[in-house]
């Protein structure tokens, strides 16, 4: 009988036989494997991420798409129980380590955040920070913060949208951005490069006609954009779902947008994220800088303005 090697990261490399499946061979093998309905396709406890290797197993059967379309899973997760090996070169990992596990996986609360349960993508990401506010806030009312601060982020906010982005994180004064969720990285380039664009032209006419009148006060910015491979994925914060992105290029970004402070200027690009976009700046100027917590330099193009 045919046996073939597959991996399970974090536990162990085993064989398993042909007919075999996932949870037999890998009970078999002495992994702590969840199957709490005795592996008959009904808890999904037993599902596994697929790192490689998918096309060595069998295609789901009517059990396992049954359950794939309740939970909403993904093609790269598979029923350990319902799943077999029929080549080598499978690698994948259990998603129920424990007990402690089940909650965030299954029953019906648990469902719509297990779409996205984490994966590597490339993507651009833009931070934004609002400069120098501090001695407006300790100078005017609790409302005249919000209500500014409201007026800002809806601007900030449509324009996001608008060029195809979405809002990760918002820090006080500052959020960032990710775009390329859902369209080409080159596509997703440009259009967070003209979202910095249109972000600072929406700012400039809030300037003009709301912030200076009412306030005699002008908002000025930071952004910072950068292009990488980050790791995202959905997680459950009490009833809603949450996406969070990670890794090193949001670092980058991140430092990216506070050394337009240093280098006053207010929109500033990494060469990474300006070559995908395929746009030529041979007007703006680039330099090499060196970034806090970055050990490599990063070539930039400062794309804005100097601040007022």
């Amino acid at each position: 009988m045919k046996s073939f090697a597959v991996r399970f990261t974090s536990d162990k490399n085993i064989r398993i036989q042909e007919g075999q499946s996932l949870l037999d061979a890998s009970l078999a093998a002495g992994i702590p494997h969840f199957h709490i309905c005795g592996g008959n396709a009904r808890c999904s406890t037993c599902r596994v991420l697929v790192l490689a290797g998918k096309g060595s197993l069998t295609a789901p059967n009517k059990k396992e798409n049954l359950l794939k379309d309740q939970m909403h899973f993904s093609d790269d997760i598979r029923l350990a129980c319902q799943t077999y090996v029929r080549g080598n070169g499978v690698k994948l990992t259990r998603i129920i380590r424990d007990e402690s596990d089940i909650d965030l996986y299954v029953g019906s609360s648990a469902a719509a955040f297990t779409e996205n349960i984490g994966k590597e993508k490339k993507v651009v990401i833009c931070f934004i920070d609002i400069r120098n506010f501090t001695h407006f806030v300790a100078s005017h009312l609790p409302f005249d913060i919000i209500h500014i601060m409201r007026k800002i982020f809806n601007s900030f906010h449509a324009n996001i949208e608008r060029n195809n982005g979405k809002i990760i994180e918002t820090t006080g004064d500052g959020l960032y951005a990710v775009f390329g969720l859902s369209a080409s990285l080159r596509q997703s380039a440009g259009a967070a490069i003209k979202c910095g664009y249109d972000i600072l032209e929406s700012l400039e006419q809030l300037n003009d006609d709301y912030f200076s009148k009412n306030f005699d006060h002008r908002i000025e910015i930071g952004i910072g954009i950068h292009a990488g491979t980050v790791v995202a994925g959905n997680i459950r914060m009490g009833n809603e779902k949450h996406l969070l992105v990670m890794g090193y290029p949001v670092n980058v970004a991140a430092r990216l947008q506070n050394a337009t402070k240093e280098l006053n200027n207010n929109f500033i690009v990494s060469s990474e994220a300006l070559k995908l976009a395929g746009k030529l700046f041979s007007g703006h100027p680039s330099l090499s800088i060196h970034l806090k917590g970055i050990e490599e330099p990063v070539n930039v193009y400062l794309l804005g303005n100097p601040y007022k």
